[in-house]
């Protein structure tokens, strides 16, 4: 395409030059001086000069004037216009002398008519040049036109291109047009960008994939030592002698590094949170008997009566949120008291009522319970990252349930809603 319109551009400049050299020898045998016809012209005024008349010049291609020696005009034809021999020099006529039986008699003026020659020679050059320039005007404007199409063009957008992969969105293609300077690039980019987001969707699901890992293993490990940490306080309550009471505390606090260990491990998942997956299936509320026997590790939880039910719940899932709930009221309640469960079936949920018999919440602190790591005034002296309510809210809302808490008078009331099946 650069090639075409530099050709074209050449064959322009070299045709506006040859017309050019054309009007100028057009021009030069325009003005040429007909000899044999002013030739004629004086041999006719020569022999006729006492007799002269328009008679004479029918046929004569000039225009003419005849003088004396004297300067007084003898004849002249219709259009002549020097009449004497100071206005045949002033217009550059030619001047050609009428000799008569070997004497000067007078002069012929033959009118040139330089003027009316050079003006139309101006037109005609003037009207050449128009064209000339109005044809490298369009050539130009298509170059300019071809330039910002193939080079400019192309190249802000490979340049917006590389802004988008500079930030990381690897989503947006850039258009390959092989008819510009670019094109071959453009395939060689948009290739690139498809491997780097292949290779960022690989990184993606294999780090997903372990943080899926570390966070449900983690979670799920803290189960069996909280366990073993209620086993081992039970067994110091009965120990007899310093040896076993030195090595069960020994135990206790191993179990109790391996879970703050777990925490640690867990919390540095936290920010993928929104990854883990959550598997509904349809389970009888039978489940929840063996659920909250999991947690009663003080044997301090009286649960009533399970309804016969189907629900929907993914049961991993559900087992963390009453871990996090049922290891909140050991923490919070006061020491010794019970924790009551109670449940009932009401607008498609079953309802599950844990109630603690603690301090409870000031009102004010309520509505923030949920956010990730806030932690109540009262909590101040329990360890903990206030991570608890804020995964449980968020596995109740994935299991198309819910969660809230309230205060009452003699304690603090935590209740899930478990959707029903169909």
């Amino acid at each position: 395409m650069t090639k075409k319109l530099l050709i074209a551009l050449m064959l322009t400049i070299l045709t506006a030059s040859t017309t050019l050299l054309l009007l100028i020898f057009n021009l030069k045998v325009e003005t040429s001086t007909d000899r044999v016809a002013i030739n004629t012209i004086v041999k006719l005024t020569e022999q006729h000069w006492d007799k002269l008349g328009p008679k004479l010049y029918k046929e004569s291609p000039y225009d003419f004037a005849i003088i004396d020696t004297s300067g007084e005009l003898k004849y002249q034809t219709e259009n002549a216009i020097s009449v004497s021999v100071n206005e045949a020099i002033n217009n550059r006529d030619t001047l050609v002398d009428v000799v008569v039986k070997d004497q000067l008699v007078g002069k012929v003026i033959i009118n040139n008519d330089y003027r009316t020659i050079f003006i139309h020679m101006k037109q005609q050059f003037i009207q050449v040049s128009v064209v000339m320039l109005l044809l490298l005007t369009i050539l130009g404007i298509l170059y300019i036109w071809f330039l910002n199409r193939s080079i400019l063009r192309p190249f802000r957008k490979m340049q917006l291109f590389a802004n988008h992969i500079a930030r990381g969105d690897l989503e947006v293609p850039l258009e390959m047009d092989r008819n510009h300077l670019f094109g071959a690039f453009t395939e060689s980019f948009d290739m690139m960008r498809e491997e780097l987001a292949a290779a960022r969707h690989s990184e993606y699901l294999a780090n997903k994939s372990k943080k899926e890992l570390v966070a449900s293993l983690s979670h799920d490990i803290k189960t069996p030592v909280a366990s073993m940490k209620a086993i081992t306080e039970l067994m110091l309550l009965s120990a007899r002698d310093e040896k076993t009471s030195r090595q069960l505390n020994t135990l206790y606090s191993k179990a109790d590094q391996i879970d703050r260990l777990v925490t640690d491990m867990f919390h540095s998942t936290l920010e993928e949170l929104n990854e883990l997956n959550v598997s509904l299936t349809e389970e009888h509320s039978h489940l929840l008997t063996q659920i909250i026997n999991n947690v009663n590790f003080y044997e301090r939880i009286s649960a009533a009566s399970v309804p016969d039910c189907i629900i929907m719940v993914d049961p991993l899932r559900l087992q963390q949120v009453i871990d996090n709930v049922v290891n909140n009221s050991y923490k919070y309640a006061y020491p010794g008291t019970p924790i009551d469960i109670k449940f009932e079936i009401r607008d498609h949920y079953l309802e599950i009522d844990v109630l603690d018999y603690g301090p409870g919440i000031p009102e004010e602190e309520l509505p923030l319970i949920f956010n990730k790591f806030f932690r109540g005034s009262l909590a101040v002296s329990q360890n903990g990252a206030g991570l608890g309510l804020y995964i449980s809210r968020y596995m109740m809302q994935k299991m198309q349930g819910d969660i809230e808490c309230s205060n009452r008078e003699d304690g603090f009331t935590v209740k899930l809603l478990i959707p029903l099946a169909g």
